[in-house]
């Protein structure tokens, strides 16, 4: 049934002022300042291209489930997310399918996910297989692109797959770009040592993005020669940054952005499923023992804590991160993690008549603690 005409209000980051949502069904019928006390935010839902999980809910669990993804988006709504992609990474063919089957069948049974969850993002087999750049992905795993596995993955999914990341070094890497582009899916740049000739080719075949820019590359790089200058100085490559405040330094993350320009950079938490828990020492199946901070750094327990283990912080916390170390204006902060994602994925991370009623309703001080989520709206429905 659908949700009834009501009206929301909330301040607008682009204007500072109060505005009134009217929302018609599952739509925004109109969106118009109007003198009212109000001290929330009002935003469109976040859209994040790069979940693995969330408190405790696993995409890439051992025995993967659609109750369990249903269970992910539930906590993703909590955080002010209305929008994503979940994250199947580097395993073998098999486990690989079931994560998908899993996905697929919650986007089949549960209304919910059927509206959250508008494709799958696949991040790797096809990665470099060295240390550094393949990261926490299995190196037993790591295996040259193949047209046919991908076309068993995209059955399995039920046509959901809609994001691959892969690694240029591959031979084989731009004749399956142009296949997947062909089918209509998003190809990212990632995990790669990748020289820029290899770059320069798949961004030829198609290649419009590059997966977590700064990350998943090797500790140590040619100062004239490496993987970041060519995504970098590349128009065509849309950029995805994870701005968590752990995972590129103050300094690297605003250079970034500035090379890319906000037009072609957006956000990512790439948040696994030690994200949000409670801080402590914990043992996961990829990654061994890792340790979890009260700030949100999640690093391999091995008595330095100087190796991350992936991301733990939900996207709402780059906010403050985005406007305090990148120098950003809120409405600029929050542009990379609704509409600028977006655009990748059926339009959505927009507030304007038409769109649909995805919305958020948050405190936030201009501090750099992470904002509070109030309410949240999905379709026109109040989930949170």
């Amino acid at each position: 049934m659908p949700a009834e005409a009501q009206t929301i209000r909330g301040i607008d980051p682009a204007t500072s002022r109060p505005v009134a949502v009217e929302v018609s069904g599952s739509l925004v019928r109109s969106v118009r300042e109007e003198s009212h006390d109000v001290k929330s935010w009002v935003v469109p839902g976040l859209v994040d291209l790069q979940v693995n999980g969330y408190m405790g809910r696993d995409v890439n669990a051992a025995s993967p489930s659609a109750v369990e993804i249903s269970r992910l988006c539930q906590e993703m709504l909590k955080v002010g997310v209305t929008t994503f992609l979940p994250t199947v990474i580097t395993h073998a063919e098999g486990t690989i399918l079931a994560s998908l089957k899993a996905v697929s069948q919650a986007v089949q049974s549960d209304p919910v996910a059927a509206q959250m969850i508008v494709g799958i993002h696949v991040e790797g087999p096809h990665i470099a297989p060295e240390d550094g750049p393949r990261g926490a992905h299995p190196a037993a795993h790591v295996r040259a692109p193949s047209r046919e596995e991908f076309d068993r993955w995209q059955e399995a999914a039920a046509d959901l797959i809609t994001l691959v990341t892969l690694s240029p070094h591959w031979a084989e890497a731009p004749d399956y770009v142009r296949h997947l582009v062909a089918k209509g899916v998003n190809v990212s740049i990632g995990h790669t040592s990748a020289d820029e000739a290899r770059i320069a080719a798949v961004v030829a075949a198609g290649a419009r993005l590059s997966t977590h820019l700064g990350n998943g590359c090797s500790a140590m790089l040619d100062r004239r020669r490496n993987v970041l200058w060519p995504q970098l100085a590349e128009d065509a490559l849309t950029a995805m940054f994870i701005a968590d405040g752990h995972h590129l330094v103050p300094s690297a993350l605003k250079t970034m952005l500035r090379a890319k320009g906000l037009s072609r950079s957006l956000v990512v938490s790439d948040t696994v499923a030690l994200g949000g828990m409670p801080a402590g020492r914990y043992a996961t199946s990829v990654g061994g023992k890792v340790i979890v901070r009260e700030d949100g750094y999640l690093a391999l327990d091995d008595g330095t804590g100087n190796y991350l283990a992936g991301a733990a912080l939900p996207l709402i916390a780059s906010i403050p991160v985005l406007v305090h170390q990148a120098s950003l204006g809120l409405s600029e902060a929050l542009s990379l993690s609704t509409v600028n994602p977006g655009r990748w994925v059926k339009g959505r991370g927009t507030l304007k008549p038409g769109s649909r009623a995805d919305l958020v309703l948050f405190d936030w001080d201009g501090s750099r603690a992470i904002p509070s989520v109030k309410e949240v709206w999905l379709g026109g429905v109040r989930m949170v």
